[in-house]
């Protein structure tokens, strides 16, 4: 695992148990399946490996498929047995989902709500059957539709502005309801992050886009007047969470997973080209459909439910995002 995404863990800690990873092939689900390694854990990864961009799901395998705690299992949770792959499981990590705001409106909904909330349903069954302890499901801020007023917290009520955002609620709340069931089903922690940026993010995010202009000098274009604002959390603190709320003592909990910190685009595209020593052309159209104006997580019940807290500012995420494209060579200097 390369230096920048590495999270420090005492192995000698690790009782070396078993978890269930899904979305293993994506960007997210494979640093989590990494750290879980990185503890003397048993990993089993679930992933269709497809719809990601070209190169990425052999990259994002090759992290973890060198190991031998690690099985990588190719299928659709909505169309494979998932008991065999989940039995003797502590933990499932529910990354998978299909991603995307502006994709998942019109004819691209049906997709949506199979990969999203039909596949987190089936999910939920299986790990109740198997006996599971814990899924820890991976949210979004998407479900709030922005934050007018500053920081959102948990008890904000839910107004989605894309279809995508939409199925991502259901999920949890499915999720959630799954784990209400009296006497059945594993517990849940949904975790919803807020514009997770790292090593491995994939191309099409704008963190990564931002960089890729930098690197290049190709014109970037901005949807919008490049004012809004995120609240960009860095992988390795989005990592950390999931591994806070595997053993948070809960029955069903909804958390941001932020930092409380917002940037403009414009901001953080200056960033990128402090870091890079090079500055990103940017160019600007029409906002789209289904973006929020800003972001800006609440991370306050976070730190008293499962004990995150923030820890990498964004210019040292950025630092870290740059170095690995660097060393990936994704971009032509």
């Amino acid at each position: 695992m390369e230096a920048a995404n590495t999270i420090p863990v005492n192995v000698a800690e690790s009782r070396g148990r078993s978890h269930v990873v899904t979305g293993v092939a994506g960007f997210i689900g494979s640093h989590i399946a990494r750290s879980l390694l990185d503890r003397g854990d048993h990993v089993v990864g679930i992933d269709h490996c497809a719809g990601h961009p070209p190169g990425i799901t052999a990259r994002n395998l090759a992290v973890n498929e060198g190991c031998d705690r690690f099985t990588m299992v190719r299928g659709d949770l909505a169309e494979i047995a998932l008991e065999p792959h989940l039995r003797g499981a502590d933990t499932v990590f529910h990354a998978a989902a299909r991603p995307g705001v502006r994709t998942s409106w019109g004819a691209e909904f049906p997709g949506y709500a199979r990969s999203n909330i039909v596949a987190t349903h089936l999910l939920m069954e299986a790990a109740a059957r198997c006996g599971v302890r814990r899924v820890v499901v991976s949210s979004s801020s998407s479900v709030y539709g922005g934050a007018p007023d500053g920081p959102v917290p948990e008890t904000h009520l839910p107004a989605p502005l894309s279809p995508y955002g939409v199925t991502k609620l259901a999920a949890e709340q499915l999720a959630i309801a799954h784990a209400l069931r009296e006497m059945t089903g594993p517990t849940v922690v949904a975790l919803r992050y807020f514009t997770v940026y790292g090593p491995r993010q994939r191309p099409d995010m704008l963190i990564s886009r931002l960089i890729a202009s930098a690197l290049s000098g190709r014109p970037l274009t901005v949807n919008g007047d490049g004012k809004q604002r995120r609240d960009f959390t860095f992988i390795a603190d989005a990592v950390r969470a999931n591994l806070a709320a595997m053993d948070a003592d809960v029955e069903a909990e909804v958390v941001n997973i932020g930092t409380g910190v917002t940037t403009s685009v414009l901001d953080t595209a200056d960033l990128v080209g402090e870091v890079t020593g090079r500055p990103v052309p940017l160019t600007f159209a029409e906002g789209q459909a289904g973006d929020v104006r800003d972001t800006h997580a609440d991370t306050t019940r976070a730190e008293a439910v499962i004990g995150y807290r923030p820890a990498v500012e964004l210019r040292d995420g950025l630092s870290a995002q740059v170095a690995w494209t660097l060393r990936r060579r994704d971009v032509a200097p």
